[in-house]
């Protein structure tokens, strides 16, 4: 028997998140609710959670520093931020800080429980395949394990993030070919909207800072021009 998904839902309109609740209730899923940013802090810190759904304007702590701590814990939680803050500027910012959807008020129930769906479906589907693709992989010193969820390079642990992470898995996977920004938007962060690209293009830049002898001048993850981005490395045996 499948374990029930454990949904947090930080929202200070106690109308919306009673809407919310019920849906994904109906859904099978177990609800928790915070008012307010402190108490949501308090609640992930606690951590257990399959999902959170978070407002950006929030009493006390607000939702995009709400997500920038759930992006530093090691457990990586699928996060939906829901907002009036309609913006593209803050749409694009909530993805950047690792949210992996963003839904502007007013939005169906029926397009957030869809979209909840969609996030576990493709997180299952990940985790199924890393563990299909167990093997480690190595890139003339560059060694990426998919089940330690590690990456070494030159001999010394690189930090990652778990988008990071899945993000350079992903093109070591697939070395020499091109991925424009929302084929990659599409495999790696499971969803395709025109406007997000820009976080694909945050992403890379955060990559070669971590993993590039010249970030400036990448020779791993090198832009093709017009096309978008491939990995070039030569692989060794791992």
């Amino acid at each position: 028997m499948d374990k029930i998904k454990k949904i947090l839902i930080v929202e200070d309109d106690c109308n919306i998140a009673e809407l919310l609740s019920l849906n994904l209730r109906d859904e099978g899923y177990e609800i928790t609710h915070a008012s307010d940013g402190n108490l949501g802090v308090e609640l992930l810190e606690k951590g257990g959670w399959d999902a959170l759904i978070l407002d950006l304007m929030l009493p006390g702590v607000d939702g995009l520093e709400i997500c920038r701590r759930a992006r530093s814990m090691t457990r990586y939680t699928p996060i939906i931020i829901i907002s009036a803050r309609s913006s593209e500027v803050h749409r694009i910012l909530g993805l950047e800080l690792g949210a992996d959807d963003y839904l502007a008020k007013p939005f169906s129930m029926l397009e957030l429980v869809a979209r909840v769906k969609a996030l576990f479906r493709r997180q299952e589907a990940m985790s199924r395949n890393m563990k299909m693709d167990a093997g480690v992989l190595s890139f003339s010193g560059l060694v990426i394990d998919p089940i330690a969820r590690e990456v070494i390079l030159n001999q010394q642990l690189i930090e990652l993030t778990p988008r990071e992470f899945d993000l350079l898995y992903f093109f070591a996977k697939n070395p020499s070919k091109v991925f424009s920004r929302l084929s990659l938007l599409n495999q790696v962060w499971g969803y395709e909207h025109e406007g997000y690209e820009h976080t694909v293009n945050t992403h890379i830049n955060r990559l070669r800072i971590k993993i590039e002898t010249n970030p400036a001048e990448p020779e791993r993850i090198v832009t093709v021009w017009g096309m978008g981005y491939k990995f070039t490395a030569s692989q060794t045996e791992g």
